[in-house]
């Protein structure tokens, strides 16, 4: 008996591939949109929508796909993605929350947005029409140079409301009607702090940076929270002109991206000593970088786990400081469980020639003329894979008084077994989030080995369609929830990328195929 094997290929054509124990081979070519293949697809899995052969629909499908396989092979040639205002990040210190910014440009016409950078959260969501929103006031003023935004849908061309029916919508169950416009709500880590409102979808303004010649602008339909209330500290600190999210969930930036054939799913965070810093998008970091992979939660992928083995101090590692941690941008300091907590700090403690500096919630402080002569212990983080994570500097610096400073140790204890990367263990590194490859990167950076160089300016597109359309609802996979740092929620586990070769085993033959480009799925058409 043979075995049947359905491939899609490149060129839209469906090959049934036989391989009997005879070594005999037969193939048929069938085009994607045939009646064969529609009766194939329908035997397997219920009615399906189908142009009409030589319809206006059938060849906007096979255009639509062309321009996808494109922009897929420009992808894979060191494309990088950056805002269309530059790479560069910005931090503001007490100001702004302790957070990273960028500015990023939404809409047509474009309106600017200074977003916090979180990877431990999914939404992209601006203040919008807003009924509780922080004050987008002058006290900024003395720190920017320009004022900030609120987003209005009605504003953009490019503006679209999501309806509970799409996919995306996670706030499906809250709906009364499949056409009523989407709801969300994102509950985060600090107390009774959260954003609501409804789901758009508009553009999102980008310039490529290949390395050769000149940038090019590049609009991305992404999806954007227009977040009509806030609460809790959003009100008066950290992210009044709204939050860039992203995880690894179907609706953050990255995750859009990849699926509409512009990137790999990765991007990249680079923060310098200075606090400034840059980001990418498409960036799967360095061949020579070291790497850990993540892990799954219950065999789903829904925030940036990876496994801690050791906390070394000095040149001891400390036994028994094992845990998972979320490696999260949105997090100011790093946190570890509070049994592992107590180790490292004590041990550290042990190894600086300071007496400590009592401070309010920061219980490891030391006063000194300047870090130097703390003679402070190095901190190392050895993952699973026997790789290492040297700590650029954990400590952050207070002014004092009579020349002298105080020095904090910038690690905190957290209840129950995960733990937090934060972004100030990041220093001095590139770190790569590369969910196409299911895994965390870093290398020693000073954040200018990658540059974008110039600011490119903007060009909307000709029309109020955008040339990089979100993947329609049969291409998106099922939604999945939000992850809120450090909670881990539902994520389906990603699949590995198409195989480049299909060995199929029989009684006296070993059959094997080259499919460049080609995904193979036992019995079923995709």
């Amino acid at each position: 008996m043979g075995t049947r094997f359905v491939v899609t290929t490149g060129l839209m054509m469906c090959l049934f591939i036989e391989v009997c124990v005879g070594a005999t081979f037969s193939s048929k070519l069938i085009h994607r949109f045939s009646d064969e293949a529609r009766s194939f697809w329908v035997s397997r899995n219920g009615n399906a929508t189908w142009p009409k052969h030589r319809s206006l629909e059938y060849f906007r499908l096979l255009l639509s796909s062309d321009l996808k396989r494109q922009r897929l092979r420009l992808g894979s040639q060191n494309q990088l993605l950056v805002p269309s205002e530059g790479s560069e990040t910005s931090f503001y210190g007490n100001d702004l929350g302790w957070l990273h910014y960028t500015w990023i440009d939404i809409g047509t016409p474009n309106a600017s947005f200074l977003v916090a950078l979180d990877a431990g959260s999914d939404l992209l969501w601006v203040p919008c029409d807003c009924i509780q929103c922080a004050p987008l006031s002058s006290s900024y003023h003395y720190m920017l140079d320009r004022d900030l935004s609120e987003y209005s849908p009605s504003k953009s061309n490019t503006s679209k409301r999501l309806s509970c029916s799409h996919q995306l919508c996670e706030g499906s169950p809250n709906c009364k009607s499949p056409k009523e416009p989407c709801p969300y709500i994102v509950d985060y880590l600090s107390e009774n702090t959260s954003s609501s409102g409804y789901l758009f979808q508009d553009q999102l303004h980008l310039a490529s940076v290949t390395g050769h010649g000149p940038q090019s602008s590049v609009q991305a339909s992404i999806i954007i929270g227009c977040g009509r209330k806030q609460s809790g500290s959003y009100l008066d600190g950290p992210a009044p002109d709204g939050l860039l999210g992203l995880g690894p969930g179907d609706i953050s930036v990255p995750s859009l991206l990849a699926k509409s054939g512009l990137v790999p799913h990765s991007f990249s965070f680079c923060f310098d000593k200075t606090y400034s810093g840059r980001i990418f998008f498409g960036d799967q970091g360095t061949a020579t970088q070291k790497f850990t992979p993540f892990a799954p939660s219950e065999g789903k992928y829904t925030a940036y786990i990876v496994e801690v083995e050791h906390y070394c101090v000095g040149n001891s590692c400390i036994k028994q400081t094992g845990f998972l941690a979320q490696v999260d941008s949105g997090s100011s300091f790093t946190y570890l469980p509070y049994g592992i907590y107590q180790k490292v700090a004590m041990e550290f403690d042990n190894r600086v020639n300071t007496r400590k500096f009592g401070i309010e919630g920061f219980p490891y402080c030391y006063e000194a003329s300047s870090q130097e002569s703390l003679n402070t212990p190095s901190l190392e983080v050895k993952f699973a894979t026997n790789q290492s994570f040297v700590i650029q500097n954990p400590m952050f610096q207070i002014p004092h008084s009579q020349g002298l400073a105080v020095f904090c140790l910038g690690i905190q204890p957290i209840d129950g077994g995960i733990g937090i990367i934060g972004q100030n263990l990041m220093m001095g590194y590139r770190i790569v989030f590369d969910m196409e490859n299911l895994k965390l990167g870093w290398s020693h950076s000073n954040c200018q080995d990658v540059s974008d160089g110039k600011k490119v300016h903007l060009t909307p597109p000709p029309s109020d369609k955008s040339p990089n359309p979100l993947p329609t609802n049969e291409q998106q996979s099922t939604p999945r929830p939000h992850a809120v740092a450090p909670a881990v929620a539902g994520r389906t586990t990603s699949e590995p990328s198409a195989a480049s070769s299909l060995q199929i085993p029989s009684g006296h033959c070993t059959v094997s195929l080259l499919l460049l480009l080609f995904s193979v799925h036992s019995g079923r058409l995709i």
